[in-house]
């Protein structure tokens, strides 16, 4: 997908000390380098894509560091430093004294083509917010985004580059950034103010800003939005539902506030009086995972995206990804509901009547043996995944996200959601089970396929269908469907004789 232009690793190379230069440039696979590791008494360590490596057995002197030290840039508050007309950077540990004891020296490179997943966005002129784990080349994409639209797209572009990572140490810009502008950051506290600068002084019509992680610059992004001005940055975070639950960035997509409806309003949404809402507009339109550096997932309207999460509507952002051969793939994921909690006479066909395999997941596994003991429940606990029929989890859990429950979902288990890890949800947990063990009524596959069909077909509506015809089935599974729909503020209507009965699902 893309072509190596600069990594300078020689210049990178030059700063080691030459007993530790030696057995790096001797490795066939030098062009892989992610970081070098130097931590004082131990050895010296290279880390690379398929491992870490130890680069000699002799550990790692005070002369080392400061041989280092001497070679490259001045410290800054964030204690990063760089090699000038370089994208390295340079991080270091200190003791309490302020003393240096360990350095990390992060190979940077630059790379074009790397947008090809995303250039329609790019040129779109919406605010674009990539999210991502460490090292899955968010500034690498922000960096080449700055050139191409500074370079292709003529627009005047400003580089807030707090700690030098996008257009490399010194006063002089990597040339990897084209014709963009870099303004430089005294201290990471002073971001938000530089970016607002920026605004004021250089009419920009594009803004790069790389690492937003405080509220004072969620704040300055929403400023410079508001003047029209398009803004492109990365953020903390792996995906969407991580700045949903974020308190500090839930502003970057519109903040998140508790609205108390009254009585009547409740009841015509279906809904509990108290619901969490969308406070504003998101500053930014756009939202995209990087999952890979050839793999991302978009999300292409994130205010409505957003509103779907919060009313407990499954969302499925667009996923591309480069093959090798170069090409570019698009599909959407199928959505999966945010929370999937079973009726109890599901939980029986579920399991078709038999002794049901429970992995409780933040829930109280004694207090759970108890009232199955106390119930004489056809339920087992157990601690495998791959044993259970079912996952039982606290909705405060499920909201965290956790792998568990994404292993779950993506092995087909239905997960039964409790509002809270108590007695007497459990009770009721159990006693559903117990009351529907015997009841067999339609298999597990098609109650789950029916209700994740009905889950798919609100969200087609939500977002501008005028209404969606489900599979015929029986009046059981119709009834659920019919919820589904009231749930989410949605209407719905049966339509045909049976056996060819089936519910619709259109707006109010």
């Amino acid at each position: 997908m893309s072509e190596l232009i600069h990594d300078d690793l020689e210049v990178l190379g030059v700063a080691l000390p030459p007993h530790i230069q030696k057995p790096l440039r001797e490795r066939s696979d030098m062009r892989e380098l992610l970081e070098v590791i130097l931590d004082l008494g131990r050895p010296a360590e290279a880390r690379f894509p398929a491992g870490d490596v130890l680069l000699n057995s002799h550990e790692v002197t005070e002369d080392d560091i400061q041989y280092v030290v001497a070679r490259i840039g001045v410290f800054g508050d964030d204690n990063r430093a760089g090699i000038e007309r370089t994208l390295h950077r340079i991080s270091a540990i200190r003791n309490r004294k302020g003393k240096i004891v360990g350095l990390t020296l992060r190979v940077g490179r630059a790379v074009f083509g790397m947008i090809k997943l995303i250039d329609d966005l790019v040129f779109s002129e919406k605010s674009i917010l990539l999210l991502g784990r460490p090292g899955v080349g968010k500034t690498t994409m922000l960096r080449e985004m700055s050139r191409v639209l500074a370079d292709e797209a003529r627009k005047r572009v400003v580089i807030v580059d707090t700690s030098n990572e996008i257009a490399g140490d010194g006063d002089i810009p990597h040339p990897a950034i084209g014709h963009a502008r870099r303004m430089q950051v005294k201290t990471p506290s002073l971001q938000h103010s530089v970016m607002i600068e920026a605004v004021e002084n250089h009419m920009p019509e594009v803004i790069i800003i790389d690492e937003m992680g405080t509220e004072l610059e969620a704040l300055a992004a929403r400023t410079i939005a508001e003047r029209g001005v398009q803004l492109v940055a990365t953020a903390h975070g792996n995906t969407l539902e991580n700045l949903v639950m974020n308190p500090t960035l839930s502003d970057l997509i519109g903040g998140i506030q508790t609205v108390t409806l009254g009585d009547e309003e409740a009841r015509r949404r279906h809904t509990k009086k108290s619901i969490l809402e969308r406070k504003a507009p998101p500053t930014f339109e756009i939202i995209v995972e990087i999952q890979g550096w050839d793999r991302v997932a978009v999300h292409p309207n994130v205010a409505q995206a957003v509103d779907n999460m919060l009313r407990g509507v499954s969302i499925a952002p667009e996923t591309r990804w480069v093959d090798k051969a170069g090409k570019l793939h698009r599909s959407h994921t199928t959505a999966k509901p945010l929370m999937t909690t079973l009726p109890e006479k599901a939980l029986g066909q579920v399991t078709g009547g038999r002794i049901t395999k429970i992995l409780p997941f933040g829930v109280d596994r004694g207090k759970l043996q108890q009232v199955v003991r106390g119930y004489q429940a056809p339920l087992e606990v157990v601690n495998d995944l791959k044993e259970a029929d079912l996952l039982l989890t606290t909705k405060s859990y499920y909201r965290r996200g956790p792998v568990a429950l994404g292993e779950a979902e993506e092995a087909g288990k239905p997960v039964y959601v409790l509002r809270k890890n108590t007695l007497p949800q459990l009770e009721e947990f159990v006693r559903g089970i117990s009351r529907s063990a015997t009841m067999t009524e339609g298999s597990s596959d098609s109650l789950l396929t029916a209700v994740q069909e009905a889950e798919e077909a609100v969200g087609r509506v939500l977002e501008g269908e005028t209404s969606v015809a489900l599979t015929p089935q029986n009046s059981y599974i119709r009834l659920l469907q019919h919820r589904i729909a009231q749930r989410h503020n949605l209407g719905s209507a049966s339509s045909g004789q049976d056996p060819h009965r089936r519910v619709v699902i259109q707006p109010r």
